[in-house]
């Protein structure tokens, strides 16, 4: 027997003899889509409000589960996480405690960013931004007093002032160290960087400028766009896991550039020289390329890259096309002893196969027809430094076991010599493949795999890394502004959207792509929209469906997709469907994308639930709708639920 999930707004419900609150006729306001904005005047009521957010959180007690709608939550004490907070800071030290919990509260506030727009779609743009201060709220971290917000969508401009109240952070830091002289809300910082840099798809950094912890009567936190802070560097810096990662925008580098005569990494320290900083090389393309991430998942392929980094092992790379694989690699060797030595990259994909031998080993002159002169291989030229073997699994078992041979024995015959070459190199390998299934199939030498599988590290795919979304979009956004000398102000909220919902196959090198062709397409001044991201033929994985109101005649059910511009969305069940088109007269020929439909969402939402037993969860899933949103649509037209 299933058991039944008790949400908050239930038990207040049950409490106050209110079970049917949920399907009040109480008027709600037209949906728009989000935008620029400014919270003067902003009403409590306005959707979605404290109550709306509640009916997400569901207790299911039977297994030990708490839900905030499809994210698990725990209960946890304040004094626990004071605790951990403590050992913390005396065991790692206080920079290294901040970081850690910065980015913790960052990824919390990207997942309810999330949680916000997939739940209403239709928020209006200020309800969307504040409902990030009511979650917090309903989470137990904080109180959030809103002084002023205002989001210029053309500009991309943010600018925010919020006082916190009854913060749980200064709580546990002042039980444990006292007042002291700097700020102690680290996670809550972290929260509305992830929050409010993910809901418009930019990066918003957040300064606690007065604390509890440091003797003032509240804590004060102020937000800007990155780019409007003279001195964002401090910030960024506690995003980043290790030393080499940078955060966006790349615009800032030009600031540390002028500001310190030289390069280094965004994120920086001022003062403070990057990791194995190296002499450009002309054999590195990505030298000077930033990581750019702040998930949990980045976070955790980067400390495994610091960990292996100061060792000679070998290193195996995996994971899809795109997710860069090639960057990782690079970076290991920037931040290795091995850094000052070549650093020599190849695909094994794009050599034939009876160059292969040539190409790794060297060639002697005369050792075939067009060998006119001797040249070294890429083992000869990665002495001392390097090797990164790129797509390792489309080499042939010939040319497997030939470079099985270099490995074990680390010297090396060039084709047509007679003497051996001995070459100190560490090999990076990296593949899309999978090499264990490989093996059993008998593509793979099981001898070879094993050789290289010394130290794998695993490279999630964009859509397991989410949170990075915002900050990537920040940091290509720049950089091809440079490159191409445009002036495009940033991402329409229909293209922050649609990013979002996008499935990515082609991973950060996709998005790379996408922006690229956005910012050549975008008018100089205007924002990026969707059809310029998605004009290459992009197919949604799914979309949104929204109301759209005109005037006092109705609305539109508006399907959006990916691209905005005839996308597929997931349509309801087949039973569904019949019913409502026998019910309304409709047939297929006559539904047209933009229908009107006053009277046939109605009858949509009525079957559903029909067909659900009024379970208004289970019928916005008929539909391909949050239940949020089945519940407000309920609202809307008076509709009973029987229970």
């Amino acid at each position: 027997m299933p058991r039944r999930r008790v949400s908050l707004a239930d038990l207040h419900r049950t409490a106050l003899g209110q079970g049917q609150a949920l399907l009040g006729t109480v008027p709600a306001p037209a949906p728009r889509a989000l935008g620029g904005f400014d919270t003067h005047g902003i009403s409590q009521h306005t959707h979605p409000t404290v109550a709306d957010i509640s009916e997400c959180l569901f207790f299911s007690p039977g297994d030990g589960r708490i839900w905030l709608q499809d994210q698990r939550m725990i209960l946890l004490h304040s004094e626990a996480l004071g605790s951990l907070r403590r050992e913390l800071i005396d065991s790692i030290g206080l920079d290294k405690a901040r970081g850690l919990l910065t980015r913790a509260g960052y990824v919390s506030g990207a997942r309810d960013a999330r949680l916000v727009r997939q739940q209403w779609p239709d928020a209006e743009p200020t309800a969307a931004a504040m409902a990030g201060t009511r979650l917090h709220a309903l989470e137990g971290v904080v109180q959030v007093e809103v002084v002023h917000a205002r989001y210029n969508a053309e500009l991309g401009d943010y600018d925010g002032e919020f006082i916190w109240h009854n913060s749980s952070e200064d709580d546990e830091h002042i039980a444990a160290y006292g007042v002291g002289s700097s700020p102690a809300c680290w996670m809550q910082v972290g929260y509305a960087t992830g929050y409010v840099s993910t809901l418009f798809g930019r990066m918003i950094v957040f300064r606690e400028v007065e604390c509890r912890s440091s003797g003032a009567a509240h804590c004060r936190v102020i937000g800007k766009s990155a780019e409007r802070w003279d001195d964002p560097e401090q910030d960024l810096f506690y995003l980043n896991a290790q030393d080499f990662v940078g955060t966006p925008p790349s615009a800032l580098a030009d600031k540390l550039l002028g500001k310190t005569g030289r390069t280094t990494y965004l994120g920086m320290p001022p003062g403070k020289a990057p990791v194995g900083a190296a002499p450009h090389n002309a054999a590195e393309p990505t030298t000077h390329a930033t990581m750019v991430g702040a998930s949990s998942a980045f976070n955790a392929a980067c400390h495994m890259l610091q960990r292996v980094a100061p060792t000679a092992a070998t290193v195996l790379f995996t994971g899809e096309s795109g997710v860069g694989k090639e960057m990782f690699a690079s970076m290991l060797h920037r931040i290795s002893p091995r850094s000052s030595q070549p650093f020599v990259a190849i695909n094994c994909a794009a050599i034939p196969e009876t160059l292969v031998e040539s190409e790794l080993f060297g060639v002697e002159r005369g050792a075939y027809t067009g060998a006119g002169t001797s040249r070294p291989g890429r083992f000869e030229r990665a002495h001392g430094g390097t090797l990164f073997l790129d797509e390792i699994g489309t080499l042939s078992l010939v040319a497997q076991g030939k470079l099985l041979r270099a490995l074990q024995e680390g010297e090396v015959e060039r084709v047509g010599g007679t003497r051996t070459v001995r070459v100190d190199v560490r090999l990076v390998a990296a593949t899309n493949v999978d090499l264990r299934q490989a093996v059993r199939e008998g593509s793979f030498r099981e001898d070879l795999f094993y050789r290289l599988n010394v130290f794998p590290i695993h490279l999630p795919p964009l859509r397991e890394r989410r949170d990075d979304i915002p900050l990537l979009m920040s940091h290509f956004l720049a950089h091809y502004q440079r490159k191409h000398q445009r002036q495009v102000p940033g991402f329409s909220q229909a293209a922050v959207k649609a990013m979002f919902h996008y499935p990515f196959p082609g991973n950060i090198r996709e998005l790379q792509n996408l922006i690229e062709r956005a910012v050549i397409l975008a008018t100089d001044g205007e924002p990026i929209e969707p059809h310029h991201l998605f004009a290459g033929g992009e197919q949604s994985g799914g979309g949104v469906m929204s109301l759209h109101l005109q005037g006092n005649s109705g609305g539109t059910l508006h399907v959006q997709g990916v691209a905005g511009v005839g996308a597929a969305v997931q349509a309801p069940p087949a039973a569904v469907a019949a019913s409502v088109r026998s019910s309304t007269g409709l047939t297929p020929a006559a539904s047209p994308v933009v229908a009107p439909l006053h009277q046939a969402e109605e009858q949509m939402l009525r079957q559903a639930l029909q067909s659900a037993g009024g379970n208004v969860a289970l019928a916005g899933r008929l539909l391909g709708i949050s239940r949020a949103t089945m519940a407000y649509r309920v609202r809307k037209f008076g509709i009973g639920v029987e229970r």
